[in-house]
């Protein structure tokens, strides 16, 4: 199927035309009818040498161009209708403003009424506005068949397997069936019984229709009905959304490329598929600008839009959104380097995002994959060196302390998930255990290296007699010390102020293993030559360990 919005001058005959295609009034209204004046939009279809033709008919009355907008929107081709009457028109040059700030490249003229009046004239008003599109007269109905099938022709592919985003141009309800949205399907494919997305809550097609006929399944490009259940009719509106569940990110300020601009003011209408939103503008050097929405809209890097001036009647300028997450402008130059970026038509990416939020923003995943997460190479090379330095420079100021706090890491180093540290400090020799992040095996700062040195000579000459709290004070080893030097091997935690050598556990057991089994604690104070401040916690620990069982009369033996 291929979609053609209709464009042009009040009353210079676009629904009457497509009539005589399709054999169907677009007007579906009885105002539009007794007034014989297209109000809102209208749709009809043909088949032209086995091609589907569908037709969105749009307004051309200047009150209703926000609804020539929004047939228009998401249509990729357009036949543009002058009557040879009349000639171009004010509406005429909206419309072609229109056309142009959206990008629409694939035009097909008709001049209608040539039966009335020489089309010559209107041929060349045409000719100087759009040049190079083709032109052909409304009477001959062959040629304008034939040229409809050379402008689809010319169409790009669809994205079939692309994400869903519908954008709702009309809403009903159906007795018997509930809630009916209508819309043109510019990408992926819609099934029935597929779970969609409408502002925030999960909704499900009951039942799919295209051009009248109910269908299973629906792919782009294609003009559709959905009978959703799940939302009520009074809680949609045209320019809302259907679309794929968790692909797209609602946002409600954006920075994007202007082109054809003219004036701008602080208040205008944003365009986009089907909606019409009021904004702030806030313009970024001559050819970018930041609009903050009246309301969030699911948008992606790419997507191509107007703004409009209601009050001045006049397209201000067409839009390319060229970020969805716009940074902050606070620093002095932020903006004008900002305007520079705009006017490049690009936007760099950002340095670390997960790969599905790239894909909901419209942005290739592009770079290095680092679990679900997509990052910079050269920027994730320099947070592997600042991590580096960080990490050094923390341990050189807290010289005895466990490690650096992983978050106090990763806050510094400016990742955003503490799940990436680990992939960060991969390959650099630090280490991640409890939270920390330290160098392996680091050694003591002199201070301290001379009173466990000290500690290691009373331990040489009786293993069991650990240092007293007094004499641990007076080398001024407090917990915090005694803890560094049990990580660096030099000394082993027995209990609460109670240390030995690091081998401690198993010359115990040796020791333990001669005596008659089982033995009581008083017996292993004996043999290990020490008092019951240090046999019981040791105990205790070889127990733990299971060098040693702790029988039910609280005797002893070594396993």
């Amino acid at each position: 199927m291929f979609v053609i919005a209709t464009a042009g001058h009040v009353d210079h005959g676009k629904s009457t035309l497509v009539h005589r295609l399709t054999g169907m009034w677009p007007d579906r209204l009885a105002e539009e009818q007794r007034r014989g004046l297209t109000i809102d939009l209208g749709f009809a279809w043909t088949d032209v040498d086995g091609r589907r033709l569908a037709f969105v008919d749009v307004p051309g009355h200047e009150r209703f161009v926000p609804t020539m907008l929004a047939g228009v929107g998401p249509v990729p081709a357009v036949m543009f209708v002058v009557a040879a009457t009349e000639g171009w028109m004010p509406q005429s040059d909206e419309h072609l403003a229109a056309l142009d700030a959206l990008r629409v490249r694939h035009v097909l003229v008709v001049v209608s009424k040539a039966d009335l009046a020489d089309p010559a004239p209107a041929i060349a008003q045409v000719r100087q506005r759009l040049a190079g599109a083709p032109v052909v007269l409304g009477t001959d109905l062959d040629q304008v068949r034939s040229g409809l099938l050379t402008l689809v022709q010319r169409l790009p592919q669809p994205d079939r397997d692309g994400d869903v985003r519908l954008w709702v141009d009309r809403c009903f309800t159906v007795r018997g069936a509930g809630t009916v949205v209508t819309g043109t399907l510019s990408a992926g494919t819609i099934r029935v019984g597929d779970e969609l997305e409408h502002a925030g809550r999960r909704v499900t097609v009951r039942g799919l229709q295209s051009l009248g006929r109910a269908v299973d399944e629906v792919a782009a490009v294609a003009r559709v009905a959905l009978n959703l259940r799940g939302v009520d009719r009074r809680q949609l509106a045209r320019g809302d959304t259907v679309r794929t569940p968790g692909a797209w990110l609602d946002t409600a300020e954006i920075d994007v490329a202007l082109w054809s601009a003219g004036p701008l003011h602080r208040q205008l209408v944003l365009h986009i598929g089907s909606a019409a939103v009021p904004v702030q503008v806030r313009a970024l050097g001559t050819a970018g600008a930041r609009l903050r929405l009246a309301g969030p809209l699911p948008l992606r890097v790419g997507d191509v839009g107007l703004l409009r001036d209601p009050g001045e009647h006049r397209i201000a300028a067409g839009i390319e959104v060229l970020d969805v997450r716009p940074p902050e402008l606070r620093r002095r130059g932020a903006a004008r380097a900002r305007g520079e970026e705009l006017a490049t038509g690009r936007v760099r990416p950002p340095d670390c995002a997960p790969a599905a939020q790239l894909r909901a923003m419209g942005l290739r995943a592009t770079g290095h994959r680092v679990g679900d997460w997509v990052v910079d190479p050269q920027w994730w090379a320099g947070r592997r060196e600042l991590a580096v330095m960080t990490v050094q420079r923390w341990a050189a100021e807290h010289d005895i302390a466990a490690g650096m706090p992983l978050e106090a890491l990763r806050q510094r180093v400016g990742l955003p998930t503490a799940e990436l540290v680990s992939e960060l400090l991969d390959g650099t020799g630090l280490e991640v255990a409890d939270g920390l992040v330290r160098s392996p095996g680091a050694g003591l700062p002199p201070r301290v290296d001379k009173a466990v040195r000290t500690v290691e000579e009373w331990l040489a000459a009786e293993p069991f007699r650990a240092p007293e709290a007094d004499e641990l004070a007076e080398l001024r080893l407090g917990a915090r010390e005694l803890a560094a030097a049990v990580r660096a091997g030099r000394l082993t935690r027995v209990g609460d102020g109670v240390v030995l050598g690091p081998d401690a556990f198993a010359r115990a057991a040796a020791i333990l293993a001669a005596l008659p089994q089982p033995f009581t604690v008083s017996d292993a104070r004996r043999a290990l030559g020490t008092t019951r401040r240090v046999a019981v916690p040791l105990l205790e620990q070889l127990d733990a360990l299971r060098i040693t069982r702790r029988d039910a009369d609280g005797t002893r033996t070594v396993l």
